[in-house]
């Protein structure tokens, strides 16, 4: 997988197991070992930006997701081909203050808003009670399969 991490805001993050739990859910998504991501973390004012641009609201928020190749999901016998999947931009700053407000640490919120980035560019939404039960599950998932699953030495 060619995952990029890219950090504009001023937040120290660790880049490492937001590439790492991208990895793990685009395994766990039978998605194409050469499909692209990249991830990027920016500030209030550049969320404020983006989401008002692309979403027509006000005010920064947590996670944007902008697909290029719509890939979807595959399965265990028929991969993702290969592809751009496409882009996932995070606020680091609207993560902490989420992350305090659930009472969790802020990786763990960009850990579970990483894995929702992969699932809105692999074609899921929450827009409806039984797409964001589906989403949701796959979504915990990922993040309990991650959680569990023995860190290999770099």
């Amino acid at each position: 997988m060619s995952i990029e991490v890219n950090n504009e805001s001023s937040v120290p993050v660790d880049e490492v197991a937001l590439q790492r739990l991208a990895s793990f859910a685009l395994d766990h998504m039978y998605v194409h070992p050469d499909a692209e991501l990249a991830i990027m973390l920016v500030d209030e004012a550049a969320m404020e930006q983006l989401h008002l641009q692309w979403m027509d609201e006000p005010g920064p928020t947590d996670v944007l997701s902008f697909p290029m190749d719509e890939l979807r999901p595959g399965t265990e016998e028929f991969q993702t081909p290969a592809g751009l999947l496409g882009d996932i931009v995070l606020c680091p700053q609207v993560a902490i203050a989420q992350a305090e407000t659930a009472g969790h640490s802020p990786l763990d919120e960009m850990l579970m808003l990483t894995a929702h980035g992969v699932l809105h560019l692999l074609g899921f939404d929450h827009a409806e009670p039984d797409e964001e039960k589906r989403m949701f599950g796959i979504q915990r998932e990922i993040l309990t399969g991650f959680a569990l699953e023995p860190r290999r030495p770099r």
